[in-house]
């Protein structure tokens, strides 16, 4: 006997962690202002990039003193190019609970072969940030898109130290509250929490970083898009829009139309309620069944925005295979669309719950994950 379907859909079946959801006002009748075929230098696109970085420090909150400069390559450049650039000049230490932040220690170990002391902890789990040293440059992520954790606060990191503190804030950035006193750069990218498009990324730089930058010379040579001094000053104008090569005005525009949602739900506030919302509607669905939890192990590191699932019935927990078939099923109805777990992560479910994600959609898929989960479990059972 099949299990019946469920009676309604989502709106919007578009729950992936990156690129994520538009916001639902977004149209491409909005983008009708870009500057196509325009230079990016001439004056109307170094307004459209200004303002960009403007809105975004109002949005954040980013303290008046910080830069902001949007460079190439998505958070991923951004966050090379703070590697690449600073670290190096004193031992660090090097963070990872998740699939990109061991990217991270890669890139310092056995690319860039820094003296390094490598922080892990599994999925699900953060490392104890108290216990490092930093008198040492930190290199962290602030959420683990992969595996559904985050910090739960910046406690833990003093205000009073020598070294830098690099975080990696794409899935926290508009949908958590981020300590900038405790940060010294932080990069992000607009295809995350925004739902903007990809290949830029945001590079926020503290007083302190650009004091790095400006006292110290790593010792290997830059390529040109990981410039961000010249003559040992900072190069001011990367964070007042005139970027390191050419950015798409229209990527710009579809940001500046994001940002202006954003402000009409109520800037970092509101977007942080919806994010908490969204991702309170999968915590009650999780919480209500015993073959499926969060992969956070507490409630207190739990993602708001990257919410990881797996299944705890032990006749398929850690079956890779089922997961893949629970979430190829739920694409082939239409109602969820990219929303199978991280490919280095445990097998289960990701769900984008950040604030472009209406929380009507997410209840509407509940009822069929449990009916996906149901269909394979009697499938596998009858094989």
């Amino acid at each position: 006997m099949s299990t019946p379907l469920p009676a309604t859909r989502p709106a919007n079946p578009r729950f992936s962690s990156g690129p994520c959801a538009k916001p639902p006002v977004f149209d491409l009748t909005n983008l009708s202002d870009a500057p196509l075929g325009r230079s990016h230098r001439a004056a109307i696109g170094k307004s459209k990039l200004a303002q960009a970085i403007d809105e975004t420090r109002e949005i954040l909150g980013v303290p008046d003193d910080y830069r902001i400069g949007i460079v190439p390559a998505s958070d991923t450049g951004a966050y090379e190019m703070a590697m690449w650039t600073m670290l190096g000049e004193r031992p660090c230490e090097m963070v990872a609970w998740e699939s990109f932040g061991a990217g991270w220690v890669t890139d310092a170990v056995k690319q860039l072969k820094f003296d390094a002391r490598v922080h892990e902890a599994p999925y699900g789990e953060i490392v104890d940030m108290a216990s490092l040293d930093y008198d040492r440059d930190v290199c962290f992520t602030w959420n683990g898109t992969t595996s559904g954790v985050k910090m739960p606060h910046g406690d833990m990191i003093p205000a009073e130290r020598a070294g830098l503190t690099l975080c990696d804030a794409t899935s926290a950035a508009f949908a958590q509250p981020l300590p900038w006193d405790k940060l010294d750069v932080v990069t992000f990218s607009w295809q995350k929490v925004l739902g903007g498009e990809a290949a830029h990324g945001m590079l926020i730089l503290s007083p302190r970083a650009v004091e790095r930058l400006e006292s110290y010379t790593p010792a290997w040579p830059l390529p040109k898009i990981f410039r961000l001094t010249k003559g040992g000053k900072l190069i001011e104008g990367i964070f007042r829009g005139e970027t390191i090569n050419t950015p798409s005005m229209l990527c710009v525009e579809d940001y500046l139309q994001a940002l202006a949602w954003a402000r009409s739900v109520g800037g970092l506030r509101g977007l942080m309620d919806r994010a908490d919302r969204n991702a309170q509607v999968v915590w009650d669905f999780v919480a209500a069944r015993d073959w499926i939890a969060n992969l956070a192990v507490s409630d207190e590191l739990r993602s708001n925005t990257s919410v990881c699932l797996h299944f705890t019935d032990p006749a398929v927990a850690g079956d890779a295979a089922f997961a893949k078939a629970v979430a190829k099923r739920l694409e082939a109805e239409g109602v969820a669309f990219d929303i199978g777990s991280y490919r280095d992560a445990p097998a289960g479910l990701r769900i984008w719950c950040g604030g472009t994600v209406e929380a009507d959609d997410l209840a509407a898929l509940m009822p069929w994950i449990d009916w996906a989960y149901h269909a394979e479990l009697a499938q596998a059972r009858a094989a």
